[in-house]
């Protein structure tokens, strides 16, 4: 229990043992002016019983401004989490649009590679058939110049074709 109610329900029942030890002042008759006409009462009864009326007035509101602000808050949390949802809904939308801006990139980027591979491949086909043309050339060349140079040193009568052949390649 809270403090409040605790303290609350101590004051009731000090005020009730105070009425039962005084009961014979309180239901004692005696004349009361109301303004404009005098009525013989108790007035330690009226006094209890506008005591016990300003408490319950007093109760009747306390009990509205709590449920009032009960079913406010209870508003604000189904609007809280309305608002909620709606982030989180954002949220995924947003990591859903990131993660498909990562595939087209990823894909972009696969494209790329590709391209940049199969042009590559195509340079280093291109260079091998340069390189072979132009070794089969030196080769050429090279058989020239030593055909040419053994028709030398048979016209001078150095070396017979027997002794000198061109390398087979």
């Amino acid at each position: 229990m809270r403090i409040r109610t605790i303290f609350f329900i101590v004051a009731i029942l000090l005020l009730a043992g105070f009425v039962a030890l005084n009961v014979d002042e309180f239901t004692r008759a005696s004349v009361l002016s109301l303004g404009f006409t005098t009525v013989q009462a108790s007035l330690g009864l009226i006094m209890l019983l506008l005591l016990v009326l300003a408490t319950a007035v007093f109760l009747a509101g306390t009990l509205y401004m709590q449920s009032t602000n009960l079913l406010e808050a209870r508003k604000h949390t189904r609007e809280l989490n309305a608002q909620r949802e709606l982030a989180d809904k954002a949220e995924a939308s947003r990591f859903t649009e990131l993660r498909s801006y990562l595939e087209m990139q990823s894909l972009a980027a696969q494209q790329r590679e590709a391209t940049a591979s199969s042009l590559l491949n195509e340079r280093f086909a291109q260079q091998q058939q340069t390189l072979l043309a132009r070794i089969e050339q030196t080769d050429n060349t090279l058989a020239a110049h030593l055909g040419e140079l053994e028709d030398r040193l048979e016209r001078y009568g150095v070396v017979s074709r027997d002794i000198v052949k061109a390398p087979q390649v």
